[in-house]
């Protein structure tokens, strides 16, 4: 499947290469706390309020979707941190996706955006895929791309446009850039944790989440190794860091055969790579609001952050925990009753409720 939604990632070089010189725009003013870097934004696509305010409007909007039912955010939404509380997604036709709806947080920051393909690397080419992609069918643009543009080229969104890329007639590029430019401003650096980590405030998390803190980037769980940095994962970049570490991994979810092997409907990196070494690695997300984006895994298949607890306790699930492929830090640990509360106390300070407060506020909706 993935196959045929990766020919519409060419489209995005493509498009680029047409872009009119325009006046800089006014310098975006990034929502981060001092101390924090800020993200590496492409330079055919720079931030500015109009261009997010404008993809704002694009996110929440059903007319994207060919047939006017879903919008990107019934996928993704904010009150889930714009991830969706079901174990898949479904498209405007009702398909059913095979993998679970990631949370857009901090992805401003990622240095990979889907769960395993390793070469979609900027948020411009990866919203080809929803838009776009045949199969499964999520967006459903193609075939009907002249439709779907006329429903931007009114008097709602001229004035977007317009004000976005001094342009005022819609089109594809523009609503890409768009889309790309509100997802990178929804940044989430104010959770307890960041207050007590960053700003000093020692009462900012209590007791068991900081006997939970002291957990988790222990030796003995191991958490800290694929979900480090101020992130919580290893799929990061930022200014003042631009090497690409390899953020995908095989968490010993599965072991269909005993030598390692994933079900053949989602086999992970491997599908992209056809590495051995690959299959089953799928990228770790951000940690950031994770009490919210339930449920979890690739596949959805673990329904609350206990099981995960219990998941990586065991080393793995069922046959997979003796997946030869699988990570060396997924080795299993004992855990206390107290000290799994405390883990999940921990991990709930990672969450930032101004920032689920602010973008919970958009629908999916027409504007005409």
């Amino acid at each position: 499947m993935l196959s045929r939604s990766v020919k519409y990632i060419g489209f995005v070089v493509a498009i680029a290469a047409i872009v009119a010189c325009k006046p800089a725009p006014d310098p975006y003013k990034w929502p981060i706390p001092i101390g924090f870097p800020e993200p590496i934004v492409p330079a055919d696509n720079p931030m500015s309020e109009a261009k997010v305010a404008l993809g704002r409007a694009l996110f929440f909007d059903v007319n994207l979707s060919f047939n006017q039912s879903v919008s990107c955010a019934s996928c993704h939404q904010p009150e889930f941190a714009f991830a969706q509380n079901s174990q898949f997604a479904m498209g405007a036709t009702q398909q059913v996706l095979r993998r679970n709806s990631q949370a857009l947080v901090n992805i401003a920051y990622n240095s990979n955006l889907t769960w395993a393909h390793s070469g979609i690397n900027t948020i411009e080419q990866q919203i080809l895929i929803p838009m776009f992609a045949e199969d499964p069918v999520e967006l459903g643009i193609t075939g009907h791309e002249k439709e779907v543009l006329n429903r931007f080229n009114n008097a709602r969104y001229r004035p977007l446009f317009e004000q976005a890329f001094d342009e005022s007639e819609a089109n594809f590029e523009r609503i890409v850039f768009a889309l790309a430019s509100y997802v990178r401003s929804l940044v989430s650096l104010n959770s307890p944790f960041d207050r007590y980590a960053y700003l000093a405030q020692d009462d900012a998390m209590s007791e068991s989440a900081l006997r939970g803190m002291e957990l988790f980037f222990s030796e003995r769980l191991e958490c800290f190794h694929c979900h480090g940095g101020f992130n919580f994962t290893q799929s990061s970049q930022h200014e003042n860091q631009r090497l690409d570490l390899r953020p995908f991994h095989n968490t010993g979810l599965y072991n269909e055969d005993g030598v390692g092997a994933f079900p053949l409907h989602d086999q992970g990196l491997y599908e992209v790579t056809h590495k051995a070494q690959d299959m089953g690695r799928f990228r770790a997300p951000t940690l950031r609001n994770v009490q919210y984006s339930a449920p979890y895994m690739h596949d959805g298949s673990l329904a609350t952050l206990a099981d995960v607890i219990d998941f990586y306790a065991a080393g793995g699930r069922a046959a997979g925990i003796n997946n030869p492929l699988k990570s060396p830090f997924i080795q299993g640990f004992t855990l206390q009753a107290e000290e799994k509360q405390d883990l999940l106390a921990f991990l709930a300070s990672l969450s930032d409720d101004a920032f689920l407060s602010t973008e919970n506020q958009g629908k999916d909706r027409k504007l005409e």
